[in-house]
């Protein structure tokens, strides 16, 4: 055959898909597997990464069959029964998604990840207590990663264990002092234990970087409020509402330290009380 007609080597169109996947171009990266497929339907290599990008345009029954093919292959790939499993729990079948979880973890009861998806869904499902034991089964098995971690300290916040939600995250922030996730989460258990200026401190730390950031603002305005510093949290509170007007006066209605404004004419304005 002439060079115009040959076929391109698979391992080079491995390459080149996984440089997609890496520079977050799942799309492109599904096309290079599809034709690395037609030359070897069986690649299990291939048929895990294109069910990965698959989820990650979230077409999560596409996803679950390339991780079923990969599974007739090799039934105990705890990769493709966990990736599967956030497939199944993003297509709203839980009972499925934790049986796969579980199942990878039977196949590999050193995969971190298994667990920690196993907690995120039992949270989810408001089994804190459980989904603590899955975290912590997390943590134990990888210790390198800080998400379980964060999860941890979550979940710990939810239970109303504030001061050892907010040990959690201290800890995290020594481990790794660039996770800004961790020292949001620090503020908002300093706020929770009434420490509202300290809790401000670390939301004008974070929002010297991230001026935008509504989750911060809100949270700042929250303990402003607390503090009496009304005409400051007014101000805050509004600009959370501008960026994200339906959760913000949603969450506003709810919190109870805004309770003493219920009567306040801007507050009621703001969150359309």
């Amino acid at each position: 055959m002439g060079l115009f007609g040959s076929k391109k080597n698979p391992e080079d169109l491995k390459y080149d898909a996984m440089a997609m996947m890496e520079k977050n171009q799942p799309k492109a990266a599904i096309s290079l597997f599809n034709k690395i497929l037609k030359q070897n339907e069986d690649d299990e290599d291939v048929l895990l990464n294109k069910g990965l990008a698959l989820n990650q345009i979230k077409k999560y029954s596409d996803a679950i069959t390339c991780f079923d093919k990969l599974l007739e292959i090799d039934p105990k790939n705890a990769q493709a029964l966990n990736n599967r499993g956030i497939s199944m729990a993003e297509n709203g079948n839980i009972q499925e998604a934790s049986e796969c979880y579980d199942k990878a973890i039977e196949a590999d009861p050193r995969y971190a990840a298994s667990y920690f998806n196993k907690g995120v869904l039992l949270d989810k499902l408001q089994e804190h207590e459980e989904a603590l034991t899955a975290l912590e089964k997390a943590i134990s098995v990888d210790s390198r990663k800080p998400n379980a971690m964060v999860y941890k300290g979550i979940v710990l916040g939810k239970l109303k264990r504030h001061e050892e939600a907010l040990n959690c995250f201290q800890n995290i922030c020594k481990k790794y002092p660039n996770n800004q996730d961790a020292f949001f989460q620090k503020g908002v258990q300093l706020a929770e234990l009434g420490r509202h200026e300290k809790a401000i401190t670390v939301f004008d730390e974070i929002l010297k970087k991230y001026k935008d950031n509504v989750n911060v603002i809100y949270a700042k305005s929250r303990s402003c409020a607390a503090l009496d510093k009304i005409p400051e949290s007014m101000e805050l509170l509004k600009q959370a509402i501008t960026r994200n007007p339906k959760i913000i006066r949603n969450w506003a209605k709810e919190e109870p330290i805004f309770t003493k404004l219920h009567n306040n004419d801007k507050f009621r304005s703001l969150v359309k009380l």
